[in-house]
């Protein structure tokens, strides 16, 4: 086997060119209808369809980008979703589907936190996040790519100390949970 090294990150044509090639293994069943399709104020790489008749939007970014490529994910499904329907019209061989949907598919080489809890909050079949690498393998460039886990982990809040002096409730409230006055308190005992 080759030895791999990271490479320098390549020009977004390469990018866009290398990428094209490897969209089957993105979204195995994708047909791709178009390519740099000026959406809502911005270009989307690649525009595919599957199976079942819904548009897959297909993003690509550089270091970086990640949390402005979510928001442009979303901005680009809400443009594309209304003109599925003249799309179908103009061009029903497509293989889109009225009221099927789009989905987006956002490639970059990291994702921050806050990129994969949003995609997360989306919910699955919204926005799907898929890192990839230039690396050097022997003398070519080769490009990998590694679907994002959906799942993001939550940071389990530590329990609040319990005070002895205090009666517990069987919920794990204390009274300083209730907000309740001296009064309203005295009103419960």
């Amino acid at each position: 086997m080759a030895d791999l090294a990271l490479a320098e990150p390549l020009r977004r044509s390469q990018l866009v060119e290398g990428l094209r090639s490897r969209l089957a293994e993105i979204v195995p069943t994708l047909r791709v209808i178009a390519e740099g399709v000026l959406g809502a104020d911005s270009s989307i790489d690649f525009v595919g369809v599957e199976p079942t008749g819904r548009a897959v939007l297909i993003l690509i970014g550089e270091e970086g980008d990640d949390l402005e490529l979510i928001g442009r994910a979303i901005a680009q499904r809400a443009w594309v979703e209304p003109r599925m329907r003249d799309w179908i019209q103009l061009a029903p061989d497509l293989g889109l589907r009225p009221g099927a949907g789009a989905r987006s598919v956002v490639l970059c080489p990291s994702f921050r936190y806050e990129t994969e809890a949003a995609a997360a909050a989306l919910g699955s079949g919204t926005v799907s996040l898929v890192r990839y690498r230039t690396v050097q393998s022997g003398g070519r460039l080769e490009i990998l790519i590694e679907p994002v886990a959906r799942e993001i982990a939550r940071v389990p809040t530590p329990p609040r100390p319990v005070d002895p002096a205090s009666p517990a409730f069987r919920t794990g409230l204390s009274h300083e949970d209730l907000g309740l006055t001296a009064e309203e308190y005295v009103a419960f005992e």
